[in-house]
């Protein structure tokens, strides 16, 4: 078959007509119908990423309490549309599905704290009230026996002992409160993914 340049072009454009066309879905009658939209009848929300202090703008795709999508906000200024690959990943923190394409929480999540003993080689499962109760104790065992009033004559109220490491997870009332908690305990030791 010979072919002009103007031949060519023609079949290209017709070629690619087609192709765009199909894949829109203006298919025959007989063809099977292409599966809905993994967002249909979902409604949305607005939210901003937890995994850094960019503050990229997210929405959440929720069916029945069930988160089953999210992407980048276009209406953000922070990100227009755009997410980062940990914010891409977002939905699969909690999230995956499941061969019929039904999501299920991810088996891989933590959901309670973990605790390894002194000496021990595995982690132990505990409750958030234990945990919690745990490190207050800590927290005021270390504070009390390295708290320093005062040095060279000079009142300092400190403790070198303790380190404090923020969280982009945290909102910004959150991180007001805790900045009071670390000022007020004299911890001079800390840091944020953002420098708060």
């Amino acid at each position: 078959m010979d072919l002009s340049r103007r031949s060519f072009l023609k079949l290209a454009g017709a070629t690619a007509a087609a192709a765009t066309l199909t894949g829109v879905g203006l298919r025959k009658a007989s063809a099977s119908p292409s599966e809905p939209l993994r967002i249909k009848y979902t409604r949305e929300y607005f939210t901003v990423c937890t995994f850094c202090g960019v503050g990229c703008g997210v929405i959440c795709n929720v069916r029945n309490g069930v988160i089953v999508n999210t992407e980048g906000d276009p209406d953000h200024p922070m990100n227009e549309g755009t997410l980062c690959p940990k914010g891409v990943g977002h939905y699969n923190v909690s999230y995956i599905y499941d061969t019929k394409g039904n999501p299920k929480p991810n088996p891989n999540r933590l959901t309670k704290p973990l605790r390894r003993k002194p000496g021990a080689s595995d982690w132990e499962e505990m409750e958030w009230d234990e945990a919690l109760e745990v490190i207050a104790k800590k927290f005021k065992e270390t504070r009390d026996e390295t708290f320093i009033e005062q040095e060279n004559g000079v009142t300092v109220n400190r403790t070198d002992a303790i380190n404090w490491l923020g969280s982009a997870f945290c909102n910004n009332e959150e991180n007001y409160l805790f900045k009071k908690i670390i000022s007020g305990s004299g911890i001079v030791n800390f840091d944020h993914c953002a420098r708060l």
